[in-house]
């Protein structure tokens, strides 16, 4: 039986405040945590600051959705799913793969998923399901990656991790009608980090057997200047993820780690964070700029989750993205071209 419409007029601004006494609660008890709960401290940390942010949910939505795969029954027509391709021994170090069901010379989408290098998945809807559905129907092959998570594995372990599956996607695009010297690697949030760190220092990569690619999208990065983060007040989770040594900053750092003849990049960033990442992304371009890079900043009036999972609809977003992609080679630009 439903309350009287006088009675729901008082309970709704009661349960709102209830809601926002357990959530002060969870704050408190999250702040109280002792040393030895640090791995939950920090994850409960990586979301509250995520939600301070205003730009993610706080469960799986870290990867910018519900977290529910995009599975086959969701697939555009003609696109096949090819599952946890291998590219290592561990279990997160798979790959699934969205190509054409017809075609060959296929230029490569090589995508990493956020989840502040802790959490995320592959499969997220809101990692895969828009960019499928954009650039699969127009020839390209879509590769999403998982790699070790912390506290397995560190960021300058989970770059190698994508260098790694960037190798094997070059070595095997070919069979999935792919075109090995037609890659771009992609990544938002954490990963977008990982995939700036490479683009920056390409010899991580060919440490781990990957060719030259075309360039770099980075989705979104608050982490491109690590020592500048570190040695400044910080959300928790960075401690979590980067340690206390300032050469180890300094090495996973893609501002620190930029070399002359790095692949040119495109650093999206969110213009409405309280964090400024934007500010990061100017900062690495005109370095890059110093040494010859080519780096381009694409400042969006849009939350994190939003870079990540509105990027393939249609507008000018995705007509940035697709207007770098186009300028790095002429059949990248060809694809481009049907709508």
């Amino acid at each position: 039986m439903s309350a009287p419409p006088a009675r729901r007029r008082f309970l709704r601004p009661a349960l709102r405040s209830a809601s926002s006494r357990f959530a002060i609660l969870g704050m408190a008890l999250a702040l109280a945590l002792p040393a030895a709960a640090g791995p939950l401290r920090d994850r409960i940390e990586a979301r509250r600051a995520a939600q301070a942010q205003g730009t993610e949910a706080p469960t799986d939505e870290l990867n910018g959705d519900d977290g529910r795969p995009a599975g086959n029954a969701e697939l555009p027509a003609g696109v096949v799913r090819i599952a946890d391709v291998a590219y290592g021994p561990d279990p997160r170090q798979r790959f699934d793969v969205y190509r054409p069901a017809r075609g060959e010379g296929a230029p490569v989408l090589v995508m990493v998923h956020g989840g502040a290098w802790r959490i995320g998945d592959k499969g997220a809807r809101g990692v895969v399901a828009n960019k499928v559905a954009h650039w699969v129907p127009r020839g390209f092959v879509f590769v999403s990656v998982n790699y070790r998570l912390l506290p397995q594995a560190d960021p300058l372990q989970q770059a190698s991790d994508v260098a790694r599956a960037l190798a094997a996607v070059q070595a095997k695009a070919a069979g999935w009608g792919g075109d090995p010297a037609k890659v771009a690697l992609m990544g938002h949030s954490a990963g977008a980090h990982l995939a700036a760190l490479l683009g920056a220092a390409p010899a991580l990569a060919e440490k781990a057997g990957a060719r030259p690619w075309l360039g770099t999208v980075s989705l979104d990065s608050a982490a491109l200047d690590v020592e500048r983060i570190m040695a400044a007040r910080h959300y928790r989770f960075y401690d979590a993820a980067f340690g206390a040594d300032p050469a180890y900053w300094r090495a996973v750092s893609p501002t620190q780690a930029l070399v002359a003849g790095a692949p040119p990049l495109l650093l999206v960033c969110s213009s409405i964070r309280p964090d400024q990442p934007c500010a990061q992304a100017h900062d690495f371009a005109r370095r890059a700029q110093a040494l010859g890079v080519r780096a381009e900043v694409a400042e969006q009036a849009r939350s994190h989750k939003q870079i990540n999972e509105e990027l393939g609809t249609p507008g000018d977003y995705t007509a940035r993205v697709d207007a770098f992609l186009s300028s790095l080679d002429a059949a990248v630009a060809k694809r481009l071209e049907l709508r």
